[in-house]
């Protein structure tokens, strides 16, 4: 019961926006249009500054997924993609598939991202929505028409992250939910060999 009572206390705390915004404490409902677009604006800036480094393939997976891993909300993002299996994993499960997931969104993103290698992510606009802020950008790609790209931000997980990325309506939540699903049928509702195969899926 004490449990309980902690845990309903620490959520309740949470969904008022009592959280760590830049791991010192801060009022609640730290996050701001201000700080969810400053946020974004680094995002933007490391991204153009790996795809315009020159460097290999391999090094640029390496460093989107140090990026990942700084900017996004990767436990959000890795539970949300399990959907309903993520219930039934064990804790070491849970901590494999995060891992797993990581490298396989910084591969997946990371090659569509190399897409960009002479354009360039500028930050638009922001505006409030019910889970944090959107921040808007625009993706300009040499020798191809621009398009939109829409940035989630939330501190729900303790710190201003992204959780959530719209390209051109497109969202990558909804997107991982279904693909990881039809990975995870593929294998018969098996979790482990889904996290064995993600280490080198893209």
């Amino acid at each position: 019961m004490r449990n309980n009572i902690t845990f309903s206390r620490r959520t309740a705390l949470i969904g008022l926006g009592a959280t760590l915004a830049t791991g010192l404490a801060q009022p609640a409902l730290a996050l701001t249009q201000q700080g969810a677009k400053k946020l974004i604006d680094r995002v933007a800036a490391d991204v153009n500054a790996i795809i315009n480094s020159g460097r290999n393939k391999s090094a640029m997976y390496r460093d989107f997924e140090a990026l990942f891993s700084k900017y996004a909300d990767v436990p959000i993002i890795a539970r949300s993609s399990l959907g309903v299996a993520w219930r039934r994993a064990s804790a070491g499960q849970r901590r494999r598939y995060t891992a797993a997931f990581r490298g396989y969104m910084a591969r997946k993103y990371g090659n569509r991202f190399r897409q960009f290698i002479g354009g360039k992510i500028v930050v638009t606009g922001v505006r409030k929505v019910k889970s944090g802020y959107l921040v808007s950008s625009v993706a300009h790609l040499k020798g191809q028409a621009p398009f939109e790209l829409d940035w989630q931000v939330s501190d729900k997980s303790g710190k201003n992250k992204m959780f959530n990325l719209f390209i051109e309506g497109i969202s990558l939540l909804a997107t991982e939910r279904t693909e990881i699903a039809a990975m995870l049928d593929k294998r018969h509702g098996k979790l482990d060999p889904l996290i064995k195969d993600l280490k080198t899926a893209i």
